[in-house]
């Protein structure tokens, strides 16, 4: 009597001379087996030997696909994403009677049979035969197991899938051979553990666990008789005897699985027939994956996590490599969104937008000192219907968002002034700044050819009231434009460049910034998340750190999680200590007496900006706490929306302004953010008033670095020697109004009244102060 291997089954020599003996008297028969007539599918013998030893002995198994769970930073779910629905278990945790059910009507002699049942062969052989066409097949379970590892293998790529499944001699060659290595590796109880956690059962169901879950809502393991055969009968045909789309299929098919397992001794008749009596009794939970269905609004920040893994070299050398590691999922990963937060940004969201309104907003809170971002959120959600979006507004086009980004307005001030700052000009710089003029030039450029106003273009301050001289305190808290398109004439656009630079200050389309200087006034799109990271440098005392969301991940390999490695924040220092608790100081005043005073917090320090840009398209609010950085967006992602005399959340706007529906979005988000947390105080600096300062006295801030560093040509002097104004005081002879007969005695005293008339254009090109023959006269 041949010898049997623990576990039944023959050995494997004698199931391989089985096979080659079969394979030899006729390859078309071994086709026929469960394969229409030879001839129409254009298969024969040849090769078969041949192709069966050449087969690797070793079969890659890659692990299986399971769900992902996506959490917040304290551990709760947020979401559950994944390629193929699955979670692997033990067969300890599978009910027996599934266990049973399924060996019942798949292949009844599994634990007699090596790899291949040659009476199983030889049946269906016959039965064929004599039906001319595929009335049984002869797939041991070990074999179906072989195929649908082939099948996970090939992933989601439909052509790989095809070969895998394909009907031809070669494939139920390869199977076969490496049937065989599976039964000598595994033996019988881990080949049924892994084929009832890799088979497909329909409704987006892999795996046991998946399909209980998905039709009875509840584990593998709890499955009762009539359940388990449900279960088992639907793997032949996941579509035709789907329970939920057709359950009177599906009945039939349950009991003939139950009549089987009454044939074969696992139930009695009596078991059977009561059990055949019963109702399906389902319970059926709707698959739930992706982060469409993600709680807390947090469905585009799970995106924005998918889009980062798989970005993220840290992931895997290339995006394929990504990609197959994202799919084949069992990730467990911790995110950095902070609950509190999360819930705060979206309660002010809906408070101040509604979801149906013309125009959407977007707010993203990141920490400043470590890149975390703590929330994201916009008014319409993640979803492909009327008044949601896949998009997300709070990203770069790389990460889903925008294809540009949105125009920032005056929110990108606060860069040039630190610029300047970090130039070593003072706070306390004066330009005329008048209600409307020319962009001066030529400007300066990093690549030393100058940008040239070749259109004679304009620009205008939001009010006519707002007319210099101003210096940079009121000028930022009044956001005068003039002042900072002077500011950014005087010191050139690489300054500017090379500071963004090192906030990573980068367009929505991941281009650098242009050298223009419109940009000033926010002329060109950037995202939420890239502001608010930005601002976030200011807050940690010029310290900018690289956002991130991922804070941990863990893998399950087999039985245990393995941790992998994640991206980190890289911090550096963007600007001095000085020069940020100098914008510190400029951005407190917007809101303590500026244009984002309804953005203010009452609680704790707080600091912002407001920004709205050319037929109000687009509003924003940055700012920020020593300890939370925020910025927010409003506008139409389209940018046709002009936000004037417009309903917004239910409130009528006649002009929209940064700080009076951003602003209040910020200040909602933030307080809830914070409610609970320490309140740090910004380490400030003295900015003298114009007034406060005694006029023709040298101090830190005046006489020679505005009157005479500046003050190239002017020398200080004002006007014919200091006869409008003194030199030596604050701003005589500043870089733009040194020596234009307004503002170039400052330092001195008031300009007087002449008791003569000058000519007309008497003194144009006096270079007073910026020595590129502007000389200010704008």
């Amino acid at each position: 009597m041949p010898k049997k291997r623990s576990g039944g089954g023959l050995s494997p020599t004698q199931q391989a001379a089985k096979f080659l003996g079969v394979s030899v008297l006729s390859g078309a028969v071994l086709a026929g087996i469960a394969l229409p007539a030879v001839g129409a599918l254009g298969l024969a013998a040849k090769g078969s030997v041949e192709s069966f030893d050449e087969l690797p002995a070793t079969m890659k198994t890659p692990p299986l696909s399971q769900r992902t769970t996506i959490l917040d930073s304290e551990g709760g779910a947020l979401a559950t994403v994944y390629s193929r629905d699955r979670t692997v278990v033990r067969l300890k945790d599978i009910s027996p009677y599934m266990q049973k059910a399924i060996v019942a009507i798949e292949d009844a002699r599994f634990y007699q049979h090596g790899a291949i049942d040659l009476k199983g062969v030889l049946r269906a052989l016959n039965r064929n035969a004599q039906s001319g066409g595929v009335a049984e097949g002869a797939s041991t379970l070990t074999q179906q197991y072989v195929k649908n590892v082939f099948v996970e293998e090939a992933g989601d790529d439909p052509t790989k899938v095809a070969q895998a499944t394909q009907q031809t001699l070669g494939r139920k060659i390869r199977e076969l051979k490496y049937a065989i290595q599976v039964e000598e590796e595994l033996g019988k109880k881990k080949i049924l553990e892994n084929y009832l956690n890799i088979t497909f059962f329909g409704q987006q169901a892999y795996g046991v666990e998946a399909a209980s879950q998905r039709y009875f809502s509840k584990p593998a393991k709890d499955l009762n008789l009539q359940e388990a055969a449900l279960l088992a009968g639907i793997v032949q045909s996941p579509s035709r005897y789907d329970p939920v789309n057709d359950e009177a299929e599906a009945t039939k098919r349950r009991n003939v699985v139950l009549q089987r397992m009454a044939d074969v001794g696992d139930i009695s008749q009596a078991e059977a027939d009561r059990a055949m009596r019963t109702p399906l009794g389902l319970d059926v939970s709707r698959p739930k994956n992706g982060c469409i269905t993600a709680v807390k609004g947090a469905g585009h920040f799970c995106k924005y996590v998918e889009k980062v893994f798989l970005s993220d070299p840290v992931f895997g050398k290339t995006r394929e490599e990504r990609a197959k590691l994202w799919n084949r999922g069992g990730l467990t990963i911790r995110t950095t969104l902070d609950p509190q937060a999360q819930k705060s940004v979206q309660e002010s969201l809906k408070d101040h937008v509604n979801q149906s309104d013309e125009v959407a907003a977007a707010a993203t809170l990141v920490q400043p000192g470590t890149g975390r971002i703590v929330a994201m959120g916009q008014s319409k959600p993640l979803g492909y219907g009327k008044d949601e979006t896949e998009y997300n507004y709070s990203v770069d086009a790389a990460y889903g968002g925008s294809n540009f980004g949105f125009p920032t307005g005056s929110t990108f001030k606060p860069f040039v002034a630190a610029a300047a700052l970090e130039e070593g000009r003072p706070a306390t710089q004066e330009y005329s700044s008048p209600y409307e003029m020319e962009y001066p030039s030529p400007v300066r450029t990093c690549s030393g050819k100058p940008w040239t106003n070749t259109d004679d273009e304009t620009v205008e301050n939001e009010d006519e009231s707002e007319v210099g001289p101003y210096r940079m305190k009121e000028a930022m808290a009044k956001s005068v434009n003039t002042y900072f398109v002077q500011l950014i004439s005087d010191i050139g656009l690489c300054p500017v460049v090379d500071m963004t630079d090192k906030l990573h200050v980068r367009q929505g389309n991941g281009d650098k910034l242009p050298q223009t200087p419109s940009i000033a006034l926010g002329s060109i799109g950037l995202s939420p998340l890239t502001m608010a990271s930005a601002y976030a440098a200011f807050a940690s005392r010029g310290m900018y750190c690289t956002p991130v969301a991922i804070e941990s991940i863990t893998q399950k390999i087999g039985n245990e999680q393995k941790p992998m490695e994640v991206p980190k924040s890289t911090c550096s220092r963007a600007m001095s200590e000085k020069t940020a608790d100098t914008v510190n100081t400029l951005l407190r005043g917007v809101v303590d007496s500026g244009t984002g005073q309804e953005a203010g917090l009452t609680d704790r320090e707080s600091a912002g900006k407001t920004g709205t840009t050319d037929e109000r398209r687009n509003a924003w609010f940055a700012g920020y706490t020593p300890n939370m950085s925020g910025a927010v967006w409003v506008g139409s992602a389209t940018q046709e929306v002009e936000m004037k005399n417009i309903t917004i959340g239910g409130v009528y706007h006649p002009l929209v302004y940064g700080g009076e529906v951003p602003g209040p979005i910020w200040k909602d988000a933030m307080s809830g953010a914070l409610a609970g947390k320490e309140a740090p105080s910004f380490n400030l600096v003295d900015i003298p008033d114009g007034d406060d300062e005694g006029r023709g006295d040298e101090d830190e801030d005046g006489g020679d670095e505005d009157g005479g560093d500046d003050g190239d040509d002017g020398n200080g002097d004002g006007l014919i020697g200091g006869l409008f104004g003194g030199g030596t005081g604050t701003d005589g002879g500043t870089g733009t109004d040194g020596g234009t007969g307004t503002d170039g005695g400052t330092g001195g005293g008031t300009f007087p009244t002449p008791s003569f008339s000058l000519p007309e254009g008497l003194f144009r090109g006096q270079d007073g102060g910026n020595g590129n023959g502007n000389g200010g006269w704008r």
